[in-house]
């Protein structure tokens, strides 16, 4: 079924001149409506315009133009159907065979800090949602084309298939189309629906509507009998792991993907040359340096039996160097801004370890979701960034501008780390990591413990804990273990207590205001 008639109609006009001229060269007929046609007019293409086509002109300033019959049933019409055949040319329409469609812009609106709700209501495109849909439904018939990114695979489809476009084909352009559309409808009804009884918008919707685009399905889960899937935001955030790309090794598990947005994340969160090293979505050693081979061997050092296996950040592009010294334990998967050609050539040494790019930008989802069941909890991100006047010093003695940097070095480190999170610091590396214990002192134990476990002494450290200390018990085992000073965001009913704990053990001791539990 070659293709005799075009109806193009697009908010996004990225391309469509050179489709226009493409499909005016074939000897298809364009129909075209307002801006679209007016444009393809300057650039001397023929085109009807939809009112003449019709016989009835655009009205209410625009909002009504294709909802008629003759562009509906022309999209609709099916051509295996006698009776179709048979209404059509009594009405005499004729078959639209290709719909070129794209929604007026409602999302970038919205985006816009001075809109108004007015704003936002004259962006609902009706005509348009309405046409797409009729030409998804009928894709027997009617190629629908609704990103201009498609439109170099439709010529490609009118070229090898003599003005037709395979059935194949058109499926997944109509799967693409239904998505559009739903995704377009998602957005309206989260706007609106985030609108409260005063008029005023907030954050949460009444109803929230998501949407993610299949990436790849995953050879399982997080556990082998388990099927997994990784989807992306259809508007990723820049930076996010979603946007990397793979250089070598094999396809990323569940897991892989998890841990990497782990340890990326981290990464990302520092200024200096960083190395984050994850396992099971816990960091086991961070450390910032002025070149990111020093980075990782520092961070390293903190927990080598548990970086066997682990994922490895960085915030730097990575060198040769430092791909000669990583060659030397067993990693999962490796990420960086870039990886230069000689880095690349000793990594391919062992090309099952996984090496990935991604372009170091920071940004943040509107939300942070947490599955539970039958339920979804939302929340905003926790994007707080503390900096050193934020802290308030509690204790008598006051820690020194090494012990400052050291406490908001550990401070951001835990961030990362599951609650509960103990995280022992001293000159911009980590020493002792305790995480996701049911109390606090029992995380404080283990970061002791994996210390020593490392040969690293503690004495002088400078220790972050995620939420406050309920009792001194948990400062004790800190300070024994050789902490002088401590980061915590306080607002226990027993602070008096740890901080006369603190003054006693002459510890200095900061309070954040903010805990940053991570489960």
């Amino acid at each position: 079924m070659s293709i005799k008639q075009a109806l193009i109609s697009v908010s996004d006009k990225t391309g469509v001149v050179d489709l226009a001229r493409t499909l005016h060269q074939s000897g298809i007929t364009i129909l075209s409506t307002g801006g679209t046609a007016g444009l393809l007019q300057e650039n001397d293409i023929p085109v009807i315009e939809i009112g003449d086509y019709t016989g009835f002109p655009e009205m209410l300033d625009g909002r009504v133009k294709t909802l008629h019959p003759k562009v509906h049933a022309g999209i609709l019409a099916r051509a295996d159907l006698p009776d179709h055949v048979s209404a059509m040319e009594q009405a005499g329409f004729t078959d639209i065979e290709l719909v070129v469609v794209n929604l007026y812009p409602f999302t970038q609106t919205i985006a816009q800090t001075d809109c108004t709700l007015a704003d936002a209501i004259e962006n609902i495109d009706i005509g348009g949602p309405a046409m797409v849909r009729a030409a998804a439904k009928n894709y027997h018939k009617v190629t629908v084309i609704t990103d201009p990114a498609d439109y170099q695979a439709l010529f490609d489809e009118l070229a090898l298939n003599n003005g037709a476009v395979s059935a194949t084909s058109r499926f997944k352009f109509a799967q693409k189309a239904f998505s559009h559309t739903a995704a377009y409808d998602s957005a309206i009804s989260n706007y609106l629906t985030a609108i409260d009884d005063d008029g005023q918008h907030n954050d949460f919707p009444a109803t929230l509507n998501l949407n993610f685009d299949r990436i790849q399905f995953m050879r399982y889960g997080e556990n082998p009998h388990q099927k997994a899937a990784f989807y992306r935001d259809m508007q990723p955030v820049p930076g996010g792991l979603a946007g990397y790309r793979q250089l070598q090794g094999k396809a990323l598990s569940f897991n892989n993907i998890a841990d990497t947005d782990a340890a990326w994340e981290c990464a990302k969160s520092f200024e200096e040359p960083a190395c984050v090293i994850v396992k099971h979505a816990n960091p086991c050693g961070v450390a910032v340096a002025n070149d990111v081979l020093t980075a990782y061997q520092r961070a390293f050092a903190t927990d080598p039996a548990s970086a066997f296996g682990g994922i490895i950040a960085f915030n730097r592009p990575l060198d040769e160097q430092t791909a000669s010294a990583i060659l030397n334990q067993f990693v999962e998967v490796i990420i960086a801004p870039a990886v230069t050609e000689d880095a690349q050539t000793i990594f391919a040494q062992k090309n099952n370890i996984r090496v990935l790019t991604l372009q170091l930008q920071q940004a943040n989802h509107q939300y942070d979701l947490k599955r539970i069941g039958g339920g979804l909890l939302v929340q905003s991100p926790d994007n707080f960034h503390l900096s050193k006047d934020d802290l308030k010093v509690v204790t008598q003695k006051k820690p020194s501008e090494q012990q400052i940097c050291d406490l908001l070095f550990a401070w951001r480190v835990a961030k990362y780390v599951k609650s509960n999170a103990i995280v022992f610091c001293h000159n911009n590396q980590t020493v002792g990591i305790g995480a996701g214990q049911m109390s606090r002192i029992d995380s404080a134990r283990i970061a002791s413990i994996k210390a020593r476990e490392a040969g690293l002494d503690l004495s002088g450290s400078a220790v972050a804990s995620d939420a406050f200390f309920p009792f001194r018990d948990g400062l004790d085992v800190v300070v024994q273990a050789g902490a002088h000073a401590v980061i915590q965001p306080g607002g226990s009913i027993r602070d008096d207590e740890v901080i006369a704990a603190a003054d006693e053990q002459n510890v200095a001791m900061v309070f954040t205001g903010v805990r940053h539990f991570r489960h």
